[in-house]
């Protein structure tokens, strides 16, 4: 099976399993019925916004609709990368302590470009370690710089952008989602998914 199949079929299992429609599940991440259906059966390439807003609107890391849960201790497949309107992510690792979970991605932001990302989860938050190139992500609001060898932390669950204004940026980003039901420090309530 290719990425849109894979993708596809995680996504109906999971859409099942929380006993949402496709109505349900278009309305509440602002995905179109249609996408969605084209999603599902693997004719539509995902983009990375779209499986985000889909994640959030079934309250689960990007990696539960990237991958099929790794058996413990065993290594995962290479995992191809997601690519959004700036932004293309490998997902490198998923990381469960407790209900908590930490997705690691190594990512490239495309030199010049913007990508702006809805909130995710709330309590989720973002750390960005710059391999080269300068990248300026966080809230639009209060936005951070960094390059080669620093790193950058910010909160997810409030639209945040990553840009690349200098060239092209190498680095390895970790999603942190709170354990089920905590919100994480400074979460201060949920965001509207898009």
């Amino acid at each position: 099976m290719g990425l849109n199949e894979d993708v596809g079929r995680r996504l109906r299992a999971l859409r099942r399993e929380r006993q949402l429609s496709l109505s349900e599940l278009s309305r509440r991440s602002r995905v179109g019925k249609g996408t969605l259906s084209e999603l599902e059966s693997g004719t539509r390439n995902p983009t990375l916004e779209t499986l985000y807003a889909l994640a959030t609107a079934l309250g689960l890391p990007l990696s539960a609709v990237l991958s099929d849960p790794l058996p413990a201790g065993g290594p995962g497949p290479a995992l191809p990368g997601v690519s959004g309107s700036a932004v293309t992510a490998v997902l490198l690792e998923r990381y469960e302590a407790g209900s908590a979970v930490t997705d690691v991605f190594r990512i490239s932001i495309r030199a010049g470009a913007v990508q702006e990302s809805q909130g995710h989860v709330p309590g989720t938050r973002e750390s960005l370690m710059v391999l080269s190139g300068t990248a300026v992500v966080g809230p639009p609001d209060d936005t951070r710089t960094a390059g080669p060898g620093a790193s950058a932390e910010w909160r997810a669950d409030v639209p945040h952008v990553y840009g690349a204004p200098d060239g092209e940026v190498q680095g390895v980003l970790f999603v942190r989602y709170p354990p089920a039901g905590e919100p994480g420090p400074g979460s201060g309530g949920g965001a509207e998914t898009g």
